[in-house]
């Protein structure tokens, strides 16, 4: 009797539904690849390391080139104090002045004005001065008060012959009259180059002026500077 009660409950508990392990998971869709998207990434990346490349390989083809700091105005040459160096990207279409050519180029002439910050390129300058026709440069030295404080290269100037030579007429072409001290020698004159000496300036007061004036006045303004009794005014037109 009792041995068919143990059998009973023995087939009970064979009969109970299995219970699922639990590391057991439900199955999942397949993960959905998107080939395109990572072309695209690695295109990016390839593009961005190009463009690095580029920078650098630019960044290193540079030149040392001839740029000025002043004025050059026509005719005349650079000189030490009014050039500087600059870095430009090397580029066989532009014909730049290399700074290890700066003595060669000191010895050329400007062949027009050339303004300050300008990069200097050969086509700029040429081994004779350029003088317009019927022009000549000349030369003439100032004292404090027979030019304007501010007077700078290029600016338009009429010249006076003053002081005990001056005269109510000239011979000059330029001359139109006179003005009270003075005699007029040239209406207008452009002011070449303007050398004021350093130092010595700033205690003298001496200006000294290559002005580019009618060659038929030339003799007449040089006469007057000769003796010291010249000044400039500026004028209108500058």
């Amino acid at each position: 009797m009792k041995i068919q009660e143990r059998t009973g409950a023995g087939a009970g508990r064979a009969a109970a539904p299995a219970q699922p392990t639990v590391g057991d998971r439900l199955p999942t869709s397949p993960r959905e690849r998107k080939p395109a998207l990572a072309a695209l990434a690695v295109l990016l990346i390839l593009v961005g390391a190009l463009g690095a490349t580029m920078l650098v390989l630019q960044a290193g083809d540079r030149i040392e080139v001839v740029k000025v700091t002043k004025d050059i105005p026509a005719g005349e040459s650079v000189t030490s104090d009014d050039v500087t160096s600059v870095m430009v990207a090397a580029d066989d279409s532009i014909n730049y002045i290399p700074w290890v050519k700066l003595s060669t180029l000191k010895t050329l002439k400007a062949k027009s004005t050339i303004y300050a910050d300008t990069v200097v390129m050969g086509q700029m300058f040429g081994a004779k001065s350029s003088l317009p026709d019927g022009k000549a440069f000349v030369g003439v030295a100032l004292k404090e008060g027979q030019y304007p404080a501010d007077i700078k290269n290029g600016d338009i100037v009429a010249v006076y012959r003053v002081g005990d030579h001056a005269s109510s007429s000239n011979s000059g072409s330029g001359s139109t009259g006179t003005s009270a001290g003075g005699s007029l020698i040239v209406d207008k004159a452009r002011v070449s180059s303007k050398s004021d000496n350093g130092d010595a300036a700033v205690s003298t007061g001496n200006l000294s002026l290559t002005l580019l004036v009618d060659q038929s006045d030339a003799a007449a303004v040089a006469q007057a500077a000769s003796v010291g009794s010249v000044a400039v005014v500026v004028v209108p037109g500058n």
